[in-house]
């Protein structure tokens, strides 16, 4: 296992933190019956897919458990009032911990994986969060439109040549160039190529070794890994030359257009007038570059995979895009932020599969957790995010159901606070929340209004794990819809026969991710405007 803390001015421990350190009452959290002797509780589980067997453990031993693993404990927590508790800033921050510590090789004290006493990750989030205002966010939205325009292309020449399209990599293509052209001014040429840029096949290469690191104890892993060990080296070595190269070409070209690579480069600390060192300017590109694009990636993958499953909730949000755009070939900002039941279908894709699955929390200070189990400073816990969101008291028993309606603003406002966290909690949550939100909403939009989606009536959803989700070998059939005048004109879009049949034949049956349940989406409360409440066409065959 890698350290999680490395420092005595914390007054903590160095090196990794096992539960009984912190956790006096640590027999009273349960457990798994069957322990096997220095292994721990291995049984029956699959190292490359721990977070879903952390699940499967969820459920049978309820919203607070634990699992030891090669002598160390780990406690794991997803009761809805458990995770309000750690989610108090005044009694615990983030831990940086299991997999994130182990890709500190690469993103060191960048924003995603610094830890809390190290001054890098302040100064940068200060003098980076104005590339996340509203101005900053419209300045992108044209690069973001030309990006999807390129993926529309791509999917035109396979739709033509009557072959499906393979969602997560090219979800992978896009929000890379995105995140690339936006933030750095970069081009990678990725729809251009017919194997991942070889930037992609080096992040996804370090992001599998640090998730291979948690299942190998610490002292064998030199022994065990050593030709992984080596290709991640090899990997690391190529994201540092990428970086290197691509801020080399902008001190020679004097500045960009004030994108956040600018901003790194140039802009001093508003209170301090601190810069970023160049070894950090490095790290905090990586750290974009990597998880600007991975976790949105996911998260368009999901939400397609869903659309296409339920060919009625994609005519409602069709429907939505037809009416708020209506014949406008490219969308303005603004016009993103209207598309509500198209994030309302974002919002449940990232409850379902939040693609960034997990976060630790660690005590500021001794404390009790929740009023029932002490925590000595520096104890931590995991949140499984996927447990959280299926939380029956807060979700219903149905929580496994696919259904956006969950997020209409009545809904929303019944819930409690912190049972929806796709982005971490606190002051170290995602800086670019915003940013993958407006993509990822602007592309579904897109896409609905461009194509029908269709997905084999066999596949069942499998989610490979590598520190994010993904949906495993999604591919879609597509389908061309009329062009934007056709759209606009008599029926709402996506209430057409293509749709009603792809209901009929491709899913007749619910798949294993989803509970089966025949029930219709019922309204939420009174009537409100578009703009607040229900999509605009309740189901595509009323």
């Amino acid at each position: 296992m890698a350290a999680t803390t490395e420092t005595m001015e914390t007054g903590l421990p160095k090196g990794f933190r096992s539960a009984e350190q912190g956790w006096p009452e640590l027999r009273r959290i349960p457990r798994p019956p069957h322990r096997v002797p220095l292994l721990g509780d291995v049984l029956g589980v699959d190292r490359h897919r721990p977070l879903q067997d952390s699940m499967r453990f969820a459920r049978e031993l309820g919203p607070i458990f634990r699992r030891r693993a090669f002598g160390k404990e780990f406690v794991f927590v997803w009761g809805a009032r458990l995770v309000a508790d750690l989610a108090d800033e005044s009694r615990f921050a983030k831990h940086v911990g299991l997999g994130v510590a182990n890709l500190r090789p690469v993103a060191g004290d960048g924003l995603f994986t610094a830890y809390n006493h190290e001054p890098n990750w302040q100064v940068a989030h200060d003098v980076l969060a104005p590339g996340f205002s509203r101005e900053a966010m419209e300045g992108y939205h044209g690069m973001m439109l030309s990006v999807a325009d390129r993926l529309t292309d791509h999917w035109d020449r396979h739709l033509a040549a009557g072959r499906t399209v393979d969602v997560p990599g090219d979800m992978t293509r896009l929000t890379l160039e995105t995140i690339a052209r936006t933030g750095f001014g970069h081009d990678f040429g990725s729809f251009e190529r017919d194997r991942p840029h070889p930037f992609v096949r080096a992040m996804v290469g370090t992001l599998a070794y640090a998730q291979r690191l948690n299942s190998v104890p610490g002292p064998l892993a030199p022994l065990l890994l050593r030709t992984a060990a080596r290709r991640n080296a090899a990997d690391i070595a190529h994201l540092n030359r990428t970086v290197d190269g691509l801020v080399a070409a902008r001190r020679r070209s004097g500045g960009g257009e004030g994108d956040l690579l600018d901003r790194m480069l140039a802009t001093a600390h508003p209170q301090t007038g601190e810069k970023l060192s160049p070894e950090n300017v490095r790290k905090q590109v990586i750290t974009f570059l990597v998880a600007g694009h991975e976790t949105t990636s996911g998260a368009l993958s999901f939400a397609l995979y869903h659309l296409a499953r339920h060919p009625e909730i994609a005519a409602r949000a069709r429907a939505e895009v037809a009416q708020v755009w209506g014949d406008t070939p490219r969308p303005g900002y603004d016009q993103v932020a209207k598309l509500r039941c198209v994030r309302r279908v974002l919002d449940e894709s990232l409850r379902l599969w939040p693609t960034a699955p997990a976060f630790a929390r660690e005590a500021r200070r001794d404390t009790v957790l929740a009023g029932d189990h002490p925590m000595r400073r520096g104890a931590w816990a995991l949140v499984l995010t996927p447990m959280l969101h299926r939380e029956p008291e807060v979700w219903g028993e149905d929580a496994e159901r696919f259904d956006p309606d969950r997020f209409t603003p009545v809904a929303v406002r019944a819930r409690p606070p912190h049972t929806f966290k796709p982005f971490g909690t606190g002051a170290r949550a995602c800086i670019g929340r915003q940013f993958a939100l407006h993509e990822a909403t602007l592309v579904l939009g897109l896409l609905l209004r461009r194509y029908d989606l269709h997905a084999d009536p066999g596949y069942r959803l499998s989610v490979a794990e590598r520190l994010t989700l993904m949906p495993e070998g999604l591919r879609l059939r597509l389908e061309r819809r009329p062009a934007l005048k056709e759209v606009g004109e008599g029926r709402p879009a996506g209430a057409r026969g293509s749709v009603r049949r792809a209901a009929d034949a491709a899913w007749a049956r619910p798949g294993r991710d989803e509970a089966p349940d025949d029930r219709r989406h019922a309204p939420a409360g009174p009537a409100e405007p578009l703009s607040a409440s229900r999509c605009p066409v309740r189901r595509a065959t009323d």
